[in-house]
């Protein structure tokens, strides 16, 4: 899942007074971004009051910059009436991706890799010999085409039946079907890409991707509250419970098996440790400017399931609220959504987790008034 995810909002977002748009300049062959509203802007306590809900159990929200506010509403599980704690951990999904990236884009910085070269170089004999070339730049902007396994994981029949299931890296990938689109042609978002680009990561150092993000990024930074967990299927530390809501009432989901999102959407944090994150992203500390600008730089493609512009630069998207350019990351799992996302200057930083009761579908509404709260003011 990705940070206001365009095709999705297109649908789920009710009329409001605060205008959204991609902010990406109009290709010729792309139809124009859907024309997207926010829920007029509120005071971010009494967007974050009122739970639970038939839309969440819980919620936790940080905000950073010219103006600081964090807070929390809800349950944090059904044994306890107290809300989320300030620094518990929440599974964020796809925000995993920005972390991938930036370990990518480091190699890239050391000359380990070129964005320009290719998995077949990198990783070969992985792909089909049919498969044309296929860029690291390409898997990072979500531009390869590659296909992943089609489960339905975010359904709660296949979830119960399957939440500790293992995959293996790589096993995700289904490469017994053609490319989407010829590579660099098209974007199309998923988990497959970024799949591959820990595969790459892997085979280029030598070292799990899990040991590369650590080493790197969480203890570089001291991200205290953050882990990388493998195949290990609870939430270290304090923490909100993820629920479904089912006939029978709240069934919890908070434990499962993450192999199946490994590089694409595993990773464990806090919102602070998100902030901290951001803000050494966006300053310069985790990358030189060359390989920070790629983060910055949507491609001039048409998304393939839309029609519509391209929104994805490598590990980031882009969008505007009412005249605001805002750069961040979102992501989803059972029980879980969540999203981060700055001003390129730093001067406005939101991170937030919503612990949602019907897992898949579109942004929670609850998502929108916070995200209005925090950018449209």
């Amino acid at each position: 899942m990705h940070f206001l995810p365009v095709s999705m909002l297109a649908a789920v977002l009710s009329a409001g007074t605060v205008p959204l748009s991609t902010g990406v300049a109009a290709e010729p062959a792309c139809a124009p971004p859907p024309a997207l509203t926010v829920p007029a802007a509120e005071p971010l306590p009494a967007a974050l009051s009122g739970l639970p809900d038939a839309e969440a159990s819980a919620a936790l929200v940080q905000l950073r910059g010219t103006t600081s506010w964090s807070g929390s509403s809800g349950q944090a599980s059904v044994r306890s009436p107290q809300p989320p704690a300030p620094g518990s951990r929440f599974r964020i999904g796809s925000m995993t991706k920005t972390f991938t990236a930036t370990v990518v884009l480091q190699l890239a910085a050391e000359g380990r890799l070129r964005l320009d070269g290719t998995v077949q170089e990198y990783v070969p004999g992985f792909l089909p010999p049919s498969y044309p070339p296929i860029t690291v730049r390409q898997l990072l902007t979500f531009t390869s085409g590659l296909n992943g396994v089609e489960v339905p994981h975010k359904t709660p029949d296949w979830f119960f039946e399957h939440r500790y299931d293992h995959w293996a890296p790589g096993s995700q990938l289904d490469l017994g079907k053609p490319l989407l689109f010829a590579p660099g042609s098209a974007q199309h978002y998923g988990n497959a890409d970024y799949i591959m680009a820990g595969l790459v990561v892997e085979k280029v150092t030598g070292h799990r991707w899990a040991d590369e993000v650590t080493r790197r990024i969480v203890r570089p930074l001291r991200l205290s509250g953050t882990t990388v967990p493998g195949d290990r299927i609870g939430i270290p530390g304090p923490h909100a419970h993820g629920y479904e809501a089912t006939a029978a009432g709240w069934r919890d989901v908070t434990l499962a098996d993450p192999s199946l999102q490994w590089s694409a959407a595993s990773i464990i944090s806090t919102a602070g440790d998100l902030d901290r994150f951001v803000v050494a992203l966006f300053s310069g500390r985790l990358l030189p400017a060359a390989q920070l600008n790629e983060m910055f730089t949507v491609p001039p493609v048409c998304d393939v399931d839309t029609g519509a512009q391209a929104t994805y630069a490598a590990g980031l998207s882009r969008f505007t609220i009412n005249g605001v350019e805002i750069w961040g990351k979102s992501g989803d799992r059972p029980g879980f959504n969540n999203g981060m996302g700055a001003t390129r200057d730093l001067s406005r930083r939101l991170v937030y987790s919503i612990n949602t009761l019907h897992m898949g579908g579109d942004m929670p509404v609850r998502a929108q008034r916070l995200i209005a709260a925090a950018f449209a003011a």
